[in-house]
């Protein structure tokens, strides 16, 4: 499956789990209903997966850890803010950028409508 066909499917998702829950929750409880929707379609998702940093050729865990990567393609990131900022899309690019993905999804579930929270961004290797 290719990161377009991923992202399509991880967007209606998303739209099934806010059409269930609605804004105002915790970030965990949106990150758990995804990873559960997607896993019902077939999807392999991890959760929390750590993300290391080579710097010399020396691998430094210091904490990065995406929220959800299905089939090791796309990246998913999980807010439930009031807003998206720059901090949070230069989060997402980072991540990108170390896991050598080229997808990213940056999702905001604390709006009225789902459609105005997503994010889709692609990282040019």
């Amino acid at each position: 499956m290719m990161e377009n066909e991923i992202s399509k499917t991880v967007v209606n998702c998303a739209f099934k789990v806010h059409k269930s829950l609605g804004p105002g929750l915790l970030e965990s409880a949106y990150e758990e209903c995804l990873f559960y929707e997607l896993k019902k379609e077939g999807l392999t998702v991890e959760k929390q997966k750590p993300l290391p940093l080579i710097y010399e050729e020396v691998k430094l865990d210091i904490g990065y850890r995406v929220d959800l990567l299905v089939n090791h393609k796309v990246i998913i990131e999980i807010k439930a803010v009031e807003a998206l900022n720059d901090v949070h899309m230069a989060q997402i690019l980072t991540y990108l950028k170390l896991s050598d993905c080229k997808l990213g999804l940056l999702i905001n579930f604390n709006v009225a409508l789902i459609k105005d929270g997503i994010k889709r961004i692609v990282n040019n290797l």
